[in-house]
């Protein structure tokens, strides 16, 4: 039997529409190691909350690898992007309606395993993921 391709890069595609198409607020919750393009200045033990609205984030991507997107933090444009396989949970600011997602960090290793330049981070807690309502 082939390998089906991931599920979650749709899930999250559709969760951001409803939440756009209701007027929510779409937020993911990512786990940020050295493959994740975002100020590190906003990680907080290894994640960081992203709002993906229309109005804070432009040229907005969510293809089945990567998000990517460009938004100001603390009113400098950055460049953010994350692999699919980083995001922990997508959901709504206003209900906290939305989806978290298993997170395997032996998976995420295996496709980037040459890459072990996570200088500067934490030691993940690689239990659940903490997901943090921002508002």
């Amino acid at each position: 039997m082939p390998d089906i391709p991931s599920n979650k890069p749709y899930l999250i595609r559709a969760l951001h529409q409803w939440c756009t198409d209701f007027g929510f607020t779409p937020f993911v919750a990512v786990f940020v190691d050295s493959r994740v393009e975002v100020p590190m200045e906003y990680i907080k033990n290894n994640e960081i909350v992203l709002n993906l609205s229309i109005e804070a984030c432009h040229q907005l991507q969510i293809d089945n690898d990567w998000i990517s997107f460009q938004a100001r933090f603390g009113g400098i444009p950055r460049k953010i992007m994350v692999p699919v396989s980083h995001v922990l949970a997508i959901y709504a600011r206003e209900n906290g309606q939305g989806m978290s997602f298993p997170f395997e960090p032996e998976k995420v290793r295996d496709l980037h395993i040459a890459d072990t330049s996570d200088e500067g981070l934490d030691k993940p807690n690689l239990g659940k993921p903490s997901l943090r309502i921002v508002k």
